[in-house]
């Protein structure tokens, strides 16, 4: 429960800074710049709040992060563009988008993440 909580605060700092940054920028590079932010917030709360001390050293379990979450960016990404540039209007779905589209993105790694950030990156279990 803590791991849904911590990444749904995340997520929506994550979303919530999409929709500033799109203010200046495409919604691609967007989408970008907001998961940096959104990684960030999550990784402070999961060394916070949900896993157990690893013994690796916080940068170490930084990098680590970065990398579980190269792999969730993709993801993100990937589902954000397809369906705001072409599920969503192929469907007549017209209300908010690129923040339909984006939220969607945004919950699609959960699953892969908590698996990935338990055994790799914080390598201990949950508290």
């Amino acid at each position: 429960m803590r791991f849904v909580i911590s990444g749904g605060i995340a997520a929506a700092i994550n979303i919530l800074s999409r929709i500033a940054f799109s203010q200046f920028l495409p919604f691609s590079a967007a989408i970008v710049l907001a998961f940096l932010v959104g990684m960030t917030t999550a990784f402070i709360l999961m060394k916070q709040f949900v896993f157990e001390e690893s013994g690796n050293s916080t940068g170490n379990e930084y990098v680590r992060f970065g990398l579980v979450n190269l792999v969730a960016l993709l993801q993100v990404w990937l589902v954000s563009i397809i369906l705001a540039r072409w599920l969503l209007p192929a469907i007549n779905y017209n209300w908010h988008v690129d923040t339909t589209a984006h939220v969607v993105g945004v919950l699609s790694p959960v699953l892969t993440s908590y698996v990935a950030h338990k055994s790799f990156t914080f390598a201990g279990t949950a508290r």
